[in-house]
């Protein structure tokens, strides 16, 4: 996880359980093994067991005798959503999985339940907008405002409202919706209408100018053509969802699963999921293959993010088998909205009543990995899923070009009604004057004196005989709109996408993919682009984490500055003869390795890596390979920061080998300890940390928080070990410059007294029903702090081959490249110098505050400074010869941002960037991104494209 970003993908927000340990020793391990990565689970492996093993009575107090049946912590925690949903925390059951008993006193740990966020107002730039920007409501789901879902009772569910089916369709037309709709899109485009009008005029006898026929063929021709391939696009996304529909899943019918369609799912059914199958409908879990009720899965469908995400069930429904025994129950829950990071209800089971929350639900399209199955509650389906409701169907994107033209027929049209205004008036005078001579005027003969008797021409009068002269006139200069040029259009761009599609250097071996051009309307915009704005993790680097440095108790452990860098550490674990290694080898500092190694490792040595090792929500899996003795442990995990540090932890001799809900089990140089993990607060935006609150081994409590440099300064006691501070103070500064993303990692000890304040802090704010995701932040605030530091760490994100030179392409072809990143200020820096887009020739105006005023003053001198800068430059120009005006990059952060948006300096920005070559936004919320983004949309008329990897790159 990257705590130095303001916000976490919106993969993030999914919650993380927490209790005490089940019983005695390590006979439920979570180790998953598979032939596959990050696939099927094993039941138990013999190493799990360790000579730490130790049971949960060591925490019973002395002097009271507490019984073992007490019920223990079991915490659900939601991280925050990248800009949008604050920390939802669910209740736990009361089946919880284990006791948790404190030396000095034989009263148990009681239980904790919680429920969801409150929303407040979103703007670009407050604080607060990306915790809260889309929280759910502060009040209890009222009767009105709920819908109630009868478990395994379809037919009562849909008794009083008749729920949406799971049918979908993602198709925008039907056989007999398709000709008008098709039309009425086509005739968007004003030449369209223009032609239409021209051959209907056509059709008139008394205005025919040429053939009837030859008039409509240009105009159905092409109208024909873009039928036809709007008919064929959709053909495919009706057979789509044909295939979609027709899937099969298992439902509960007559307590037994029974394969169904999933078009035939209803609101209310009991579902059964098996591993790697995709889910049909949203559904509340209710139990799975995991002792625990933990389900994994991937929402690469959703937002693609491949990182596994966890589940959880209830511990009451989690003990039901619905085969075995009838299960009926009410869920009430908000009604379908979009909101896919958050969901509200409760569920009524044998008379109790339980708060669910994001952490309880899955949605349609996530795959289940890791588990052999899961079994839920459908409560949307159909058009009523999150996804679905989500899925905006087909546009119909029109480009910037197309528009022009639009606006450019309208007055030619204009035009055209003026120029055929004075040809029909002036043919009006001429009649009127030569009334008397037109019966033989050549050409316009009033009389027919062929046959017989003379007689009149169809003449209806000098009126009529003006208006047709106007319509003929609009026939005969039809030509000032040619319809060859919409024909031309249309040819030039199945053209371009053909040759973009073919383009070799456009080809990516990695991926085995080619350019695709997906929309044949908009490909010419593309070369209409004035500014880029890009996020720099995933888009300008690979999002491949490398542990790089480490900084423990003021000593600075970088292995960039040793000799020793060809061997990767390859630290191992032997068990039942079969060995266990990392799957990623990390490069180590060979004096901290030895340091380790010796087994007088310092204290803090040890709780360093233990830190990395046990903070964060990373999930151990082995793969194994046919006839080979060497397994192989992968990490899986929503952040790869994570990932990188409990790979790092591995490579020093901390290796974490087994996690549930309720402990982990970390082998430390050959011998296995086990922790019981009492509580656990997720990285959340405002705090911009994360703790984990871990019973030893040695029957101490401790709390381990990592976190951003600048929220952890703040809860660290800066009175003791000050050389230790600055030291570390200093390294980061060193890292940030070097570009690599850095992070602080702290703890103390906790003694009973502060242990029973938190947890009565903690279950107070999580029954709250007003307020409840700020009361459980103030509850993490409240047991992070006086910590003690241990050091930082430095993970680098290297950038993707090619972007200096793709950046130095685009500000060179005219284009404003601005850079928008979470990370620290050193870092973006760093990585602007890197890609090139910052240079040695800029001038930097940096502008970093933490007040509107001195913001305000900021960016007047730095307007003042360009100004001064173009003037001189004009005088040089002048008299040298040398033209251009002088470079300029602007570096800002999020807490100026937090000032500037949505106030009146947005006017002062927009000026002071509009002349600035390069803008580097550093530290900054996915919603002040896109506050950033509309600063220019708002204010310019030039094109932009914003280009990010990840959900929280859309706000």
């Amino acid at each position: 996880m990257d705590f130095n970003k303001p916000v976490e993908n919106s993969s993030k927000s999914d919650s993380i359980l927490y209790s005490s340990s089940r019983g005695s020793g390590l006979d439920s391990p979570s180790l998953r093994v598979s032939n596959h990565p990050a696939e099927n689970s094993v039941k138990s492996d013999p190493f799990m067991h360790s000579t730490s093993q130790r049971t949960a009575s060591s925490y019973q107090s002395a002097s009271h005798g507490a019984p073992n049946s007490a019920s223990g912590i079991e915490v659900n925690s939601v991280s925050e959503d990248s800009a949008r949903n604050d920390a939802f925390l669910h209740s736990s059951s009361r089946g919880s999985i284990s006791s948790y008993h404190w030396r000095s006193d034989g009263n148990s740990v009681r239980e904790v339940g919680f429920g969801d966020s409150d929303p407040k107002p979103v703007r670009h730039g407050s604080r607060t907008t990306e915790s809260e920007g889309l929280g759910l409501s502060q009040k209890e789901i009222n009767e009105e405002e709920a819908r109630f879902i009868y478990i395994n009772d379809p037919v009562k569910t849909n008794e009083r409202f008749e729920f949406a089916g799971n049918s979908i369709r993602t198709s925008k037309y039907s056989v007999i919706t398709f000709l008008p709709r098709n039309l009425f899109e086509q005739f968007h485009r004003v030449a369209y209408i223009y032609f239409l009008i021209i051959a209907v005029l056509n059709q008139l006898p008394q205005l025919a100018v040429f053939g009837r026929g030859a008039s409509v063929l240009p105009l159905a021709f092409v109208l024909t053509v873009s039928a036809i391939k709007d008919a064929f696009e959709d053909f495919r996304r009706h057979r789509s969802d044909n295939v979609e529909n027709n899937r099969l899943a298992s439902i509960l019918v007559n307590d037994k699963f029974e394969l169904k369609k999933w078009k035939y799912i209803e609101v209310g059914e009991v579902i059964k999921v098996s591993s790697n199958e995709t889910l049909p409908c949203d559904i509340v879990l209710l139990s799975t293959s995991d002792p625990t009720g933990v389900a994994y899965v991937q929402t690469i469908n959703l937002d693609g993010e491949s990182n596994l995400k966890t589940r959880y069930a209830k511990q009451e429904t989690h003990s039901k088998n619905p085969e075995k025994e009838n299960i009926s129950g009410l869920i009430k829950c908000d009604k379908p909205n979009r909101n896919v990071y958050g969901f509200q209800g409760t569920v009524e089971i044998d008379g109790k009543r339980m708060s669910l929350g994001p952490s309880n639900i899955i949605l349609r399209g996530c795959e289940l990995k890791n588990t052999d199955w899961a079994i839920g509650v459908v409560v949307y389906a159909g058009r009523e899923t999150k996804a679905m409701l989500n899925n905006a169907g087909a546009p119909s994107k029109r480009s910037r070009l197309e528009t022009q033209m639009n606006q450019e027929i309208i007055l030619l049209s204009l035009f055209l009604i003026a120029l055929c205004t004075i040809v029909s008036t002036l043919f009006g005078t001429w009649l009127k004057r030569h009334m008397a001579e037109v019966n033989e005027t050549p050409y316009y003969r009033k009389k027919d004196y062929n046959n017989g008797p003379p007689k009149d021409y169809n003449y209806y009068g000098i009126g009529l005989e003006i208006f047709f002269t106007f319509l003929m006139a609009v026939i005969v200069f039809q030509i000032m709109i040619p319809i060859s040029l919409y024909i031309s259009m249309e040819l030039v761009r199945v053209g371009q996408a053909y040759f973009m599609n073919r383009d070799a250097t456009m080809y990516d071996s990695v991926s085995n993919r080619t350019f695709q051009c997906r929309a044949l309307n908009i490909n010419e915009d593309l070369g209409q682009i004035k500014y880029v704005f890009s996020d720099k993790t995933g888009t300008l680097t690979e999002n491949k984490m490398e542990f790089k440095c480490a900084s423990i108790w003021g000593t600075d452990y970088s292995i960039s500055t040793v000799d020793e860098l060809d061997e990767q550490n390859t630290y191992s674990i032997t068990v039942d003869e079969q060995v266990l290694t990392p799957k990623v080898k990390v490069k180590v500092d060979p004096t901290l390795h030895r340091l380790v190694n010796s087994g007088n490792n310092a204290r803090h040595v040890y709780d360093f890596f233990l830190a990395l090792a046990a903070c964060n929500t990373i999930v151990p899996i082995v793969t194994s390979s046919s006839g080979s003795d060497v397994r192989t442990v992968d990490y899986q995990g929503e952040s790869p920061d994570e990932q990188a540090l409990v790979f790092a932890a591995a490579a020093y001799g901390f290796m974490l080998v087994e996690r549930t809900s309720g402990h982990i089990v970390i082998d430390v140089q050959g011998e296995k300890q086990r922790f019981d993990v009492l509580g656990l607060h997720e990285f959340d935006s405002d705090r911009k940390r994360m703790s984990v609150i871990l019973g030893c081994p040695d029957n101490t409590v401790k709390v381990f928080v990592k976190g951003a440099d600048t929220t952890m300064f703040s809860v660290i006691d800066k009175s003791l070990n000050t050389d230790v501070v600055q030291a570390t103070e200093s390294h980061l500064h060193s890292y940030s410059t070097l570009g690599l993303r850095t992070l602080v990692v702290g703890m103390r000890e906790l003694d009973h007294l502060e242990f029973e304040r938190w947890q009565s802090s903690y279950e107070a704010a999580s029954t709250a029903i007003m307020g409840r995701a700020s009361q459980l932040r103030k509850v993490a605030s409240s047991i992070e702090k006086e910590l003690t530091i241990l050091g930082a760490s430095a993970i680098e994100d290297k950038l993707q081959p090619g972007v200096p030179e793709a950046i130095e392409s685009l500000r060179n072809a005219g284009i404003k490249v601005w850079v928008l990143t979470g990370d620290k200020q050193e870092t973006a820096i760093s990585i602007g110098y890197s890609s090139k887009l910052l240079t040695g020739r800029m001038k930097q105006i940096i502008i970093n505050k933490n007040s509107k005023e001195s913001c305000r003053r900021s960016l007047r001198e730095a307007l003042d400074m360009s100004n001064n800068m173009s003037t001189v430059t004009r005088g040089v120009g002048d008299n040298d010869g040398i033209s251009g005006p002088a470079q300029l990059a602007l570096i800002i952060d999020g807490s100026s941002l937090v000032y500037v948006l949505d106030s009146e300096l947005e006017e002062e920005l927009f000026l002071l960037a509009s002349r600035c070559d390069v803008v580097l936004c550093c530290r900054v919320a996915p919603l002040q991104k896109a506050g950033i983004v509309a600063l220019i949309k708002q204010r310019t008329d030039d094109m932009t494209l914003a280009i990010g990897d990840g959900a929280n790159d859309v706000s």
